[in-house]
């Protein structure tokens, strides 16, 4: 299957722990489920105009969720999806990820 660079990295995870790492060059997306890690790393490379070093790639299980309604509780999971750590060469940044 072939896919887009703008297909592969689907958005930028936006947490705490994702920020802390931006100052020693690790960024972390959300990525398509069929990724692999050249797949990201060449996406990486062509949307972002740096160099990649290292990609660490993992899936997030599901996780249980629950609610109150009227009729009663609700028990479900949420989705299971694929994100992966890039590290980009010393020097490089990725300017997305300055302003948030």
């Amino acid at each position: 299957m072939t896919l887009l660079a703008t297909q592969i990295v689907l958005r930028p995870v936006i947490s705490e722990k994702s920020m802390d790492e931006t100052q020693r060059g690790k960024y972390t997306f959300a990525v398509h489920d069929d990724a692999n890690k050249l797949m990201v790393k060449t996406a990486v490379e062509e949307l972002f105009k740096v160099r990649v070093v290292d990609v660490n790639v993992l899936t997030t299980k599901g996780k249980e969720k629950s609610r109150n309604r009227k009729r009663g509780r609700v028990q479900g999971f949420t989705s299971p999806w694929k994100k992966a750590v890039v590290t980009v060469a010393p020097g490089d940044k990725i300017e997305f990820f300055e302003g948030v």
